[in-house]
């Protein structure tokens, strides 16, 4: 049988499916698609991914794409055994596809919103900053209460579900300031799943060679940049 084949670049969405691959074990091949180089808007690409993102999926002849799709595609076709995922059916199952849906429509989109407006954005908008910041915050409140009460988002295990929110979670220090330790349940959530080897592995791939280190010291000076601009939100 071929290997997989991921195409993706180490961020929040992408590492969700290159953590989840290396936590099953699966055999796969990965395909660098460096999103700073827009390749991912090339025609061979989309007819992998219509909406010209990563990551995208190609198991033989079939593609999956959205990073929320690759992870139940993966968890329903090579979890058998339930190593990070709940049986379709049981009550876990659907408190794992809620927090999933959770990411997906709102800790994703909202801290993509506040990472555009404090760190990409041309124009510095206060009322952006502070709109998507304060709702990224209250959103880590929403995991925080469901890990005061389990060990883990869909219940005592880590499954596909945690996979998504820590891959997200886990970047608000360096490219939104956010301290974790607002959070107590939260922060020991992250904490206890960084250490996990499959995910250690999974957010370096690709490789881009790239420490975290430098990555949070070109998000400081971003942040520097949109704050030496003046705001804009009463021009």
């Amino acid at each position: 049988m071929a290997p997989l084949t991921l195409y993706s670049w180490p961020t929040p969405n992408g590492i969700k499916a290159s953590i989840t691959l290396e936590e099953l074990g699966i055999e796969y091949k990965i395909e660098p698609v460096n999103i700073a180089t827009n390749i991912q808007k090339e025609d061979w690409y989309l007819k992998i991914n219509p909406n010209g993102r990563i990551p995208a999926l190609l198991d033989g002849d079939q593609r999956v794409f959205e990073s929320g799709a690759i992870l139940l595609y993966l968890a329903e076709k090579y979890d058998l055994q339930r190593q990070i995922s709940y049986a379709q059916g049981s009550s876990e199952y659907v408190e794992q596809l809620s927090w999933l849906m959770f990411q997906m429509g709102g800790l994703g989109p909202m801290m993509g919103q506040a990472e555009h407006f404090r760190l990409f954005a041309n124009t510095r908008s206060d009322y952006g900053i502070k709109r998507y910041v304060d709702e990224t915050k209250r959103l880590y409140s929403v995991l925080d209460s469901r890990l005061k009460e389990s060990a883990y988002l869909a219940g005592a295990k880590y499954t596909i579900a945690d996979i998504a929110n820590y891959s997200w979670v886990q970047i608000g220090p360096a490219a939104l300031e956010l301290d974790l330790s607002q959070w107590p349940s939260l922060h020991r959530w992250t904490a206890e799943v960084k250490q996990r080897a499959a995910v250690q592995r999974g957010m370096r791939i690709p490789e881009t060679g790239t420490t975290p280190e430098q990555m949070a010291e070109r998000f400081k000076e971003m942040r520097a940049k949109i704050d030496a601009m003046g705001n804009t939100d009463n021009h």
